[in-house]
């Protein structure tokens, strides 16, 4: 498949030019993108390392004007004589904990510009996290798993033309405000030589500014022009192609751009086929009934392609 069931693109690429300086030049998409466990485990780390690498330094400062050796001295850290104390420091100066234990002194002004750059980095550090996080939360790709597609597209007849059609429902009680749908067929050409040539052509949707209120079956009138025209029934099932369709919106909840994907190879679009009424209309509202998204019922379609049936 070119594109996979659940909207992925099914592409791997290889010897990308400086593909591990892409990803870090632009860090911000790469941590969103990343896995969950991968994420906690690098902002783990961010923190643990940050706290140690301060610990670090105020355990020298300690060394170097002697509060370790000499418990007499006026400390640069009060109570940080090793470097346990001093990681503690530093953990509690990060996290901003304040336990009352530990605490700076006016000794040591070199001690003081280190907690200025401690605390510093400590906001850049919850900044990104935060960021990250909430980013990754309201991903348009969670939004998008919200929003499906039939399982199958079909193939009948409508106001006496031939028609594709494929359904698509939003899952949650939230409308969208608007949303495009397209489509396009997408074949691969293997060459003799090795090469292969990816075509996309275009199919003509009729309404395809959709208001996602409830379920609704998107149609691509067959007709002069259309790359399925002079295809009949045994054409499609020795066809190789696949249907990629996708649908473009913008929640309602978060004004934010989402776009939802599928594709259906020609087993998976099946001739004379109608899908099921899901919509009834009660006394006080209309009711939809998922359990009928993905059904269809069999109509009488001939099998002869649209340019033979008109």
């Amino acid at each position: 498949r070119y594109v996979r069931k659940e909207g992925s693109s099914n592409i791997m690429f290889r010897h990308v030019p400086e593909e591990r300086l892409l990803f870090v030049t632009d860090i911000f998409t790469t941590l969103v993108e990343i896995r969950w466990r991968v994420m906690f485990l690098i902002f783990a780390l961010s923190y643990i390392l940050s706290w140690l690498f301060f610990g670090i330094l105020f355990w020298v400062i300690a060394l170097a004007n002697g509060d370790i050796k000499d418990p007499n001295t006026e400390p640069c850290v009060f109570e940080v004589r090793s470097f346990t104390a001093a990681f503690l420091f530093s953990l509690e100066t990060q996290t901003t904990i304040g336990y009352g234990f530990r605490g700076m002194s006016e000794n040591c002004m070199h001690a003081i510009i280190i907690v200025t750059i401690q605390d510093v980095m400590s906001c850049f550090i919850d900044t990104f996290v935060i960021g990250i996080a909430v980013a990754k939360m309201a991903s348009a790709r969670k939004r998008a798993q919200t929003v499906g597609f039939s399982n199958r597209a079909v193939i009948n007849l409508r106001n006496g033309y031939i028609y594709l059609s494929w359904r698509v429902g939003d899952f949650r009680r939230y409308h969208l405000v608007e949303g495009t749908a397209t489509a396009q067929i997408v074949r691969s050409t293997m060459h003799a030589t090795g090469r292969v040539d990816v075509t996309y052509e275009d199919l003509v949707i009729q309404q395809k500014d959709i208001i996602l209120a409830t379920p609704t079956t998107i149609y691509h009138k067959i007709e002069p022009g259309s790359p399925l025209y002079s295809m009949t029934y045994a054409d499609l099932q020795r066809a190789d192609f696949e249907l990629v369709v996708s649908f473009t919106y913008t929640d309602d909840s978060t004004g934010i751009l989402h776009q939802t994907r599928t594709s259906y190879t020609p087993n998976e679009i099946l001739w004379g086929q109608l899908f099921q009424e899901m919509i009834r209309v009660g006394r006080k509202s209309y009711r939809v009934d998922y359990n009928l998204f993905h059904r269809t019922e069999k109509i009488h379609v001939p099998l002869v392609s649209a340019k033979e049936f008109e």
